[in-house]
C-alpha cells in the first residue's frame, strides 16, 4: 500500500485526508500548527516538521492557502523527499508558479502534478470534489485512484499548469454566478417578494445552481459562516487578473472589486455569500 503524507489540514485537507485514511492508505498529516494535524489522530500519524511527514512517503498531497504558501512548503518537501515521489498540489494556485514546480520537481528526479478542486467543504467532505488535473498524463493515470476517493469528476486537462488554469477558469463562472444570485434577491427583497420563495424558483428552473443552492439559503439567513473564504476566493480572481493578459474579463474584475471592498471591512474570514452584505450595506 502506497505510503501517502498530506500537507495542509484546513476545511478542505481535512476531510480529503481522512477519506484517503478510510481507503486503508498509510497516510501522515502535517500542518504549521500542529494542534490541527493531530485531530485527524487516530486515522493518520500527525508530524510536527514537514521533513518527518514526507521523508517516506510514496505521494506528497498539499492543499494550503496562498501560492506563496505552495512555493514555501514545496521548497522543503523538495529537500527531504526519496526520488520519484509524486508531488500532488491541490492548492488553487498560481499557473506559472505549478510550471516552475513541475520544472524543478523534474530535475531532480520528482514527478509532480497540479489539481485544484473545486465542490467546496460540503465536496470536501462528501467526496463529491470536481478535481481538474495537469501534468504527465502517465503519472495522472497512477494517481487516479486515490483523486477517486476524494472527488466525483476527475478530469485530465493537459500540461503542467492546465489544472491550474482550468480551476481559475471555473472560478470566474463562480465569480458571476454569486453575484447574480446575490443581486437577484436583492432585487426580489427591494420589489417586496418573499426571499424563500423566490430562491425554490431560482432553485427549481433553469438558473439553478450549486451556489444558488448552498450559498443562495445563507444569503437569506444572514449566515456569513465560511464554506470558502471570502479572503481565498479573493485571492482567486487576483490570480485570474494576474494570468489574464490582454483578455477582458469584465465580470471577474467587477466581483474583484466587491470583494476587495467586503475584505478591507472586515469580511475576509466570512463565507463568499457574504458578498450580499455589499449590496445590503453599500449599494441601496
Amino acid at each position: 500500500m502506497m505510503k501517502i503524507a498530506w500537507i495542509g489540514t484546513g476545511v478542505m485537507g481535512k476531510p480529503m485526508a481522512l477519506h484517503l485514511a478510510k481507503a486503508g492508505y498509510e497516510v501522515s498529516v502535517y500542518n504549521r500548527h500542529i494542534d490541527k494535524a493531530k485531530a485527524l489522530e487516530p486515522l493518520v500519524k500527525a508530524y510536527a516538521s514537514i521533513e518527518a511527514c514526507v521523508k517516506d512517503a510514496d505521494i506528497v498531497f498539499s492543499i494550503v492557502g496562498y501560492p506563496s504558501d505552495v512555493k514555501e512548503v514545496y521548497e522543503e518537501v523538495m529537500k527531504y523527499v526519496k526520488p520519484k515521489t509524486i508531488l500532488v498540489d491541490m492548492t488553487t494556485s498560481s499557473p506559472t508558479l505549478a510550471i516552475e514546480l513541475e520544472k524543478k520537481a523534474s530535475k531532480k528526479g520528482l514527478f509532480m502534478l497540479d489539481a485544484p478542486v473545486t465542490g467546496g467543504d460540503i465536496g470536501a467532505i462528501n467526496a463529491t470534489l470536481s478535481i481538474m488535473v495537469g501534468g504527465d498524463e502517465a503519472i495522472f493515470n497512477h494517481v487516479l485512484p486515490l483523486f477517486q476517493k476524494m472527488g466525483k469528476t476527475i478530469t485530465y486537462m493537459g500540461k503542467p499548469g492546465s489544472g491550474m488554469h482550468a480551476k481559475l477558469a471555473n472560478q470566474t463562472v463562480i465569480a458571476g454566478n454569486v453575484m447574480g444570485i446575490a443581486e437577484a434577491l436583492v432585487y426580489a427583497k427591494e420589489k417586496g417578494l418573499d426571499q424563500e420563495r423566490m430562491l425554490s424558483v431560482i432553485t427549481g428552473g433553469s438558473a439553478s445552481s450549486w451556489q444558488a443552492q448552498y450559498n443562495g439559503a445563507k444569503m437569506i439567513k444572514g449566515d456569513h459562516q465560511p464554506g470558502f473564504y471570502v479572503k481565498h476566493f479573493l485571492k482567486d480572481l487576483k490570480l485570474v487578473l494576474d494570468e489574464k493578459k490582454d483578455l477582458r474579463l469584465e465580470v471577474v474584475e467587477t466581483v474583484a472589486k466587491a470583494y476587495q471592498m467586503l475584505s478591507d471591512q472586515g469580511y475576509a474570514e466570512k463565507g463568499t455569500q457574504s458578498i450580499i452584505d455589499y449590496y445590503l450595506k453599500h449599494m441601496i
